[in-house]
């Protein structure tokens, strides 16, 4: 929990009044059972009336300061662990939407989705109930203590003695507790992505009949989860019961003892009766004690898995200009983006690209072909610098990108993904995606990805609904609204990758068109798997296993690159050359 000490500390004085409130009524909570032995043992036999009524008023004194204390004292627990929760899970997103790719990876969205929602619980509760518990129990169990002690220290031996055992079990229980919430909250992540993927893929499991298999799957992880849940239980279970025989143990001895030393007459009645009194309230703060224990195993190990996630280095820092190896070439007008002898891998066990390099001037394009795995969106990747490479650079206008701050770096795309996200909304939302743009911009963005004919036949206009992941829309409606999104700002560099897959011939040659016509100073990158979409520009880079096996022309690498022609023989017929 001392990771988590920087957002406890503005609340610091707040939490103070709110255990001194508890502590108040649970001072005034112990002294009802001591103005009652009073009224026992030295009031009654003197037959007096009126300080039967100044002590009982004094009790129902006590008992109303001790329910407001306690009232007000929870009301201000669940605010400022509220709050602390709040400014923790912000922290916590904000750091989330900070990580790299590959920390991403490291991390998986599942296990960042269960950090944010259910460790941050966990902690809220942990907080909400120390403040509540963690001042009245243990006031309570040692004034408690006290109290006896003042009246009897022979009798208050009894209860006393067995104190050090309660101790003991509490000690053991935490100790086994702490790592299965830790190996609870990890089974926790899977099943969150296995939920996760479900929830996503339902269609495709729905279309290939496999929910019974999905069942299963989510049986297993569900029943790895509930066992685990139950061992945990079954350890903290432990601590209620066997506090109870303890006490009810220490009870028994001082009903026994306390009853000799009555007909000794070296004890009052009105001390047993007291004495009972003062044992339920221990008894309820040493349950109350083991709850705190219960949750603090899980707070522990819901605050060092979020520590862990706050504790991460900024993977990705801004290089200096003068360490980068793309200060040199000077003299020479840079190209906009060049790759220089890259070689990537995100495993570290094979390469993903393999000493790619190639180069693009301002206002050029760039298509790539390639299979499955070939390392096309990886190109992407390292331009935008989600990742770096582990060997050579990528250059955006003579700047190694490690030395572009990422607001400056991110201005220049414009980017379609091959499995983009679309947000429920309107379409001007979609394609705006709270970028400061006119709705002009909007429009012309629209027509250029030829999104202007399905936007004109719905009633609303650009105003139209979005459901949720475009549930309302086709494959390629979706794709043109991507594709308006990426034209929107007019970027300097504009990403395409597979993004018209979905479209019709006719679409696609039009969005061809309106790109080259349109956007002749945008340096553009497109990944295709038709050669239709990519014949036409500047440079055709052909990836085979991350490495290099044509580039060029589109007519150049029919004479030279064997793979290529038999795509493009296969797509277009033998001889075809037009599109």
């Amino acid at each position: 929990m001392e990771k988590l000490g920087r957002y406890i500390r503005p609340h610091a004085w707040y939490m103070a009044l709110t255990m001194g409130i508890k502590l108040l009524g649970a001072v005034m909570e112990l002294m009802i059972p001591f103005f009652m032995e009073i009224i026992l043992d030295d009031v009654v036999p003197t037959g007096q009336r009126e300080p039967i009524f100044l002590y009982g008023g004094l009790m129902l004194l006590c008992a109303a300061g001790c329910l407001t204390a306690n009232v007000c004292a929870n009301r201000m627990s669940a605010f400022s662990s509220g709050r602390i929760t709040r400014r923790l899970r912000y922290d916590l997103f904000e750091k989330l939407e900070h990580l790299s790719a590959s920390q991403m990876d490291r991390l998986t969205v599942s296990s960042a989705e269960s950090r944010l929602t259910s460790d941050t619980y966990n902690i809220n509760q942990l907080l909400a109930r120390m403040q509540r518990l963690g001042i009245r129990a243990p006031i309570m169990l040692l004034g408690g203590v006290c109290m006896m002690v003042g009246m009897d220290p022979v009798l208050s031996l009894a209860l006393v003695g067995m104190l050090p055992f309660i101790g003991i079990i509490v000690y053991v229980v935490t100790k086994k507790s702490v790592p299965m919430y830790k190996e609870e909250q990890t089974v926790l992540d899977h099943m969150v992505r296995v939920l996760q993927e479900n929830i996503t893929g339902v269609r495709v499991i729905k279309a290939l009949s496999k929910t019974d298999y999905e069942k299963g799957r989510f049986h297993k992880v569900n029943s790895e989860l509930t066992a685990i849940d139950q061992k945990a239980g079954m350890v903290t279970a432990v601590t209620n019961p066997s506090t109870s025989l303890i006490l009810n143990l220490g009870l028994t001895l001082v009903v026994l003892v306390g009853a000799f030393r009555v007909n000794a007459g070296n004890s009052q009645s009105g001390v047993i009766i007291a004495f009972l009194q003062y044992f339920v309230m221990i008894l309820n703060a040493m349950l109350g004690i083991t709850r705190i224990f219960v949750m603090w195993s899980k707070g522990e190990a819901s605050a060092h898995r979020v520590a862990d996630v706050l504790a991460m280095p900024e993977d990705l820092k801004v290089e200096e200009e003068a360490s980068s190896p793309a200060a040199a070439g000077e003299g020479e007008e840079p190209a906009h983006i060049e790759f220089r002898d890259v070689t990537f891998s995100y495993t570290g066990i094979g390469a993903n690209l393999d000493h790619l390099s190639f180069s693009l001037k301002r206002g050029e394009s760039l298509g790539i072909l390639g299979g499955t795995g070939s390392g096309k969106s990886t190109i992407l990747n390292l331009l935008m610098r989600f990742y770096d490479p582990q060997q050579g650079a990528v250059l955006i206008g003579g700047r190694d990108v490690r030395t572009i701050p990422r607001g400056e770096l991110s201005a220049k795309f414009g980017v379609a993904f091959q499995n983009d996200f679309v947000m429920e909304g309107t379409i001007a939302d979609n394609i705006r995606f709270f970028r400061s743009l006119d709705d002009g911009d909007l429009v012309r963005a629209a027509g250029d990805a030829q999104a202007e004919e399905f936007i004109a036949a719905r009633e609303e206009g650009l105003q139209a609904p979005v459901a949720v992941r475009g549930n309302n829309l086709s494959g390629g409606q979706k794709q043109r609204l991507l594709i308006a999104r990426a034209l929107a700002a007019r970027p300097e560099i504009l990403l395409l990758d597979d993004s018209s897959s979905a479209l019709d011939y006719r679409t696609d040659a039009m969005l061809r068109r309106a790109l080259h016509g349109r956007y002749g100073n945008t340096t553009m990158i497109l990944i295709a798997q038709r050669i239709s979409s990519i014949r036409n520009c500047t440079h055709i880079l052909v990836l085979s296993d991350g490495k290099t096996i044509g580039y060029g022309t589109h007519d150049e690498l029919m004479r030279t690159c064997e793979e290529y022609r038999v795509i493009a023989q296969s797509q277009m017929g033998e001889g075809r050359q037009s599109a």
